[in-house]
């Protein structure tokens, strides 16, 4: 007897999928539609009890997986703009979202996170902040059990999409006006994690630059940490014409270091968070619409549950310099 997953086997999507053509869903494709419907009758498949069962049951689940830990001891604000941002569309998507956090997934293996995200009736991830360390959830992303948008990670395939700005071409960009506002060439540059994606693509942004111009440039690991990057400025920046963070919550930490060391040093961040505003200089930074990326990484699952193939999906970044006066008005 043919059943529901055969079809779903057939027309090279998920279960979900077929039970939301068979009982009209909105938000599915066309081209979904026709593949389903085509291995319905190549099947000559009758809708019985088990898919009426599947269509009384939430489809759609998403979970929007973030880690808040990597980043500082200051509280970032890149994490809510990703909630606010995935809740509000998939609200408009009629899907159902959950938050899950880093650490609440840290110490288990592959088969316990898949055990824990199909408890939960989980069908598609989105995953920001993934790393090169991440090996279980690595290995849970590539294993195809879910559908997967990963947000500032590589890995596309038919099941995952990646999304994210072009971080060198951004770093490129945003040094070089930096760079030429204030005709520096000895260069303090603070790099992010050495196990990151972004950070791997920022530092190459920084390594063009600095042939391209010839500069003087001394690299430090400060691992998104604030902390991290006041210690490195104080140890380096007496000789050092400039600071380029890549990230904006570093450029914080090196800018208060320079005040309680009492000298000037232009500072430049990576990200646009407001949080810059109230550094107490106006510093050049690269500013991400955290919002839009989220919304449009729900975008992409949807498509991807509906069982369109994956994607690389770069978005758009501007060049801006952040006062306090932004922030407050």
């Amino acid at each position: 007897m043919v059943s529901i997953r055969d079809v779903a086997k057939e027309a090279g999507v998920a279960i979900s999928t077929v039970s939301k053509v068979l009982n009209h869903y909105p938000n599915v494709s066309e081209q979904t539609k026709e593949k389903v419907t085509a291995a319905i009758e190549a099947l000559n498949f009758v809708p019985n009890t088990i898919a009426s069962a599947l269509s009384s049951k939430k489809t759609g689940r998403v979970a929007l997986v973030l880690d808040v830990s990597r980043h500082t001891q200051t509280v970032d604000e890149i994490p809510m703009q990703y909630m606010i941002g995935a809740i509000n569309k998939a609200k408009e998507k009629s899907l159902d979202i959950i938050t899950v956090f880093f650490t609440m997934i840290a110490e288990m293996d592959e088969e316990e996170m898949t055990r824990y995200f199909q408890s939960q009736s989980i069908e598609g991830l989105i995953i920001c902040g993934l790393s090169k360390e991440d090996h279980a959830i690595r290995k849970l992303v590539a294993s195809g059990k879910f559908k997967v948008v990963l947000i500032d990670a590589p890995g596309v395939t038919e099941d995952i999409s990646s999304i994210h700005i072009d971080h060198a071409k951004a770093q490129y960009e945003v040094a070089k006006k930096f760079l030429l506002a204030n005709q520096s060439q000895r260069i303090l540059y603070i790099s992010g994690k050495p196990s990151g994606y972004v950070s791997e693509e920022r530092m190459l942004g920084m390594r063009r630059l600095a042939q391209e111009m010839e500069l003087a440039v001394l690299i430090r690991i400060g691992n998104f940490s604030e902390l991290e990057a006041r210690k490195l400025t104080m140890q380096y920046a007496r000789y050092k014409d400039a600071i380029i963070c890549a990230s904006d919550l570093m450029a914080i930490g090196a800018m208060k270091a320079l005040m309680d060391m009492d000298i000037y040093r232009p500072v430049c961040g990576f990200d646009g968070v407001s949080l810059m505003g109230y550094a107490g200089k106006q510093m050049h930074t690269v500013q991400q619409d955290f919002q839009n990326i989220a919304a449009s990484a729900v975008e992409e699952i949807a498509r991807l549950m509906e069982g369109e193939n994956g994607r690389d999906i770069i978005m758009p970044h501007k060049l801006i310099r952040i006062k306090y006066l932004d922030v407050i008005s």
